[in-house]
């Protein structure tokens, strides 16, 4: 094996993001919709307040995401729980701009677009690619999580704006995000878009998806939902979560390296 063969199999090995499978796709819509319900369960149902709720989450994804970037390979358990917990501080940070200092939709859109742009092009300035399979450094993985957060952020408000516009139930609101995601995978397919592109838009629709799906779950049945709850909602998922990241780190399906060893 040559130096540089040896050197690009240990980068692969410490690659610090899962591949991206169906399983995480299903994980990441699960994340979502947690991030929505259990905000929502927090700040409302328990009464801890929108600040308190977001300074809790935040110190909680601080924390975790310390050990995140303590480990020097992808981890199902710790990687997986820092998702599901920039889901919720992500949607708090929308939340506290619309519903604690009033600010329109529209303007939060258009900002975490335009700042998801700068930290796009940055990232991309310094380390010449956005692809998410060579994580494999403090600065590509800083930067991934930036983007991660500000995505959740941006599709939270895109999602919160869409339904102002339109009116829509949450199961109907649940529709648009999902058609536009097939149509992102359509043209992946087809070729019409590169792999990079299509990952990052297919990340920040899975937001507004998977917010809408919970909105649907927990919203009483007299406003079109199914009535399980903020609770019942978060709980559901939160185990369904627990049960594949579970699975991941048993059989290793989602190991970068893994899937390199099948193809090779």
């Amino acid at each position: 094996m040559s130096t540089t063969s040896a050197k690009t199999q240990a980068r692969v090995m410490l690659n610090k993001v899962p591949e991206v499978t169906v399983y995480f796709w299903i994980i990441k819509i699960l994340c979502t919709t947690v991030g929505e319900s259990f905000a929502d369960y927090i700040n409302e149902t328990l009464g801890f307040g929108l600040t308190n709720t977001t300074i809790l989450f935040g110190v909680a994804f601080a924390v975790t995401l310390f050990f995140q970037f303590r480990l020097r390979r992808y981890v199902p358990g710790v990687y997986w729980l820092t998702v599901v917990l920039v889901s919720v501080f992500g949607t708090l940070v929308t939340d506290n701009l619309t519903d604690g200092h009033d600010v329109p939709l529209w303007f939060s859109s258009t900002f975490f677009a335009v700042l998801l742009a700068v930290v796009f092009g940055i990232w991309y300035a310094r380390e010449r690619t956005l692809s998410i399979h060579t994580i494999v450094t403090r600065p590509r993985e800083a930067w991934y999580w930036t983007a991660v957060l500000v995505t959740f952020a941006l599709g939270t408000a895109v999602g919160d704006w869409t339904i102002e516009l339109t009116g829509w139930s949450p199961g109907q609101s649940v529709l648009l995000p999902l058609a536009l995601i097939l149509g992102v995978l359509a043209t992946w397919r087809l070729g019409a878009t590169g792999p990079v592109l299509s990952f990052w838009v297919a990340y920040i629709l899975t937001r507004p998806l998977g917010a809408n799906i919970g909105d649907f779950l927990a919203s009483p049945r007299s406003e079109g939902g199914l009535g399980l709850g903020t609770l019942g909602t978060s709980v559901l998922f939160l185990a369904t979560i627990l049960g594949v990241v579970v699975f991941l780190t048993i059989t290793g399906r989602d190991r970068t390296e893994n899937v390199r060893a099948d193809e090779a």
